[in-house]
C-alpha cells in the first residue's frame, strides 16, 4: 500500500513540477502546449460560425474540440490533485475560467442548442495572461490594474458627466428636431447624443434644422475632447504611480511557480502558499 501510496506521491510532484513549474524546462514546454491548444480552440470557434466550412468540415472540427475540451478537463483535474489546497484554485479567477471553459462541450450531451454557448471556449485567451507569465509582464500588468483603480474615482466622475450631458443633448435635439426628423422619443435622442460624442456617426439618425445642425456641430467637437479625457486620466496616475526598482522586485512561489508579488508578500495571492 505505501509503494503504491509513493508512486501517486510521486507522481503529483512531477505533475506538479510540469504544470506549476513555469521555470523548468518541461513547464516551459508544457505551456506553449497550452498556447497552441489555446489558440488552436479559438480558431476552431471562430471556423465554427463560418457556414460553408463548418458544413463541410463539421466532424472534423467537433472531433479536434473535443481532443482539445478532454486535454483542458485533464490539465484542470491535475491542477486540483497537484496543490495542498485544491480550492484555492477552484475559485481562483483562472480556475473559473477553466472550468467555464469546458463545460459546453459536456453540456452538448444534456441540453440541445448550447452550440450557442460555445463561443465561451473563446474564454481561454484569458489563460494567455497566465501562460505568458514574466515578471517585467506582470509588473507592468500590475501597474496598470493600480493605476486603473487610483483613476476610478476621476473616471466615475467623468462618466456621471458624461451621462448628465448626454441625457441634456438628447432631450434638446428631441424639441428642436421632432419627429419628422427621427428623434421620435428622448431615448432616441440619447442614443444620438451617445453616437456622435463618441465620433461613431452612423448616420441613422441626424438633423435637418439650421439650429440642429449647429447643435449637432458643437457636440461633434466636444466629442473629440471628451475622448481623450479618460486616456489623460489613467495616463497621469500610470506615471505617477511608477513603481521603483524595489517595488519592480518579485517573488516567486515555490508551490505554483506564480511570479505576482512584491518582495513584501507573505502569501501566494494564485494557491495561497506562504512564500
Amino acid at each position: 500500500m505505501s509503494e503504491i501510496k509513493s508512486k501517486y506521491e510521486n507522481f503529483k510532484q512531477k505533475a506538479h513540477i510540469i504544470i506549476y513549474g513555469t521555470n523548468t524546462v518541461a513547464g516551459r514546454l508544457f505551456d506553449l502546449i497550452l498556447l497552441g491548444l489555446i489558440l488552436l480552440s479559438v480558431v476552431l470557434v471562430m471556423l465554427e460560425t463560418v457556414k460553408g466550412f463548418d458544413a463541410k468540415y463539421h466532424a472534423y472540427l467537433v472531433f479536434f474540440e473535443w481532443v482539445i475540451t478532454v486535454f483542458f478537463t485533464l490539465e484542470y483535474i491535475l491542477r486540483i490533485i497537484t496543490i495542498k489546497k485544491p480550492i484555492n484554485y477552484v475559485l481562483s479567477f483562472y480556475g473559473i475560467i477553466d472550468l467555464i471553459a469546458i463545460l459546453p462541450m459536456y453540456l452538448s450531451f444534456f441540453i440541445t442548442g448550447t452550440s450557442v454557448f460555445a463561443v465561451i471556449r473563446a474564454l481561454r485567451l484569458l489563460r494567455l495572461f497566465k501562460i505568458l507569465n514574466h515578471p517585467q509582464f506582470n509588473n507592468q500588468s500590475t501597474h496598470l490594474k493600480e493605476s486603473l483603480i487610483a483613476s476610478r474615482g476621476k473616471i466615475l466622475i467623468f462618466m456621471y458627466f458624461m451621462l448628465i450631458s448626454t441625457i441634456i443633448i438628447g432631450s434638446v435635439m428631441y424639441v428642436v428636431e421632432g419627429e419628422a426628423s427621427g428623434f421620435t422619443s428622448i431615448p432616441m435622442g440619447i442614443y444620438w447624443a451617445i453616437v456622435t460624442l463618441t465620433t461613431v456617426g452612423y448616420g441613422d439618425i441626424s438633423p435637418v434644422t439650421p439650429l440642429g445642425q449647429f447643435l449637432a456641430s458643437f457636440v461633434m467637437i466636444m466629442g473629440y475632447g471628451i475622448i481623450a479625457v479618460p486616456t489623460g486620466i489613467v495616463s497621469a496616475e500610470f506615471a505617477k504611480n511608477k513603481p521603483t526598482v524595489k517595488e519592480s522586485e518579485t517573488k516567486v512561489c515555490q508551490n505554483c511557480g506564480s511570479h505576482e508579488h512584491y518582495v513584501n508578500a507573505k502569501f501566494c495571492q494564485d494557491c495561497g502558499h506562504e512564500l
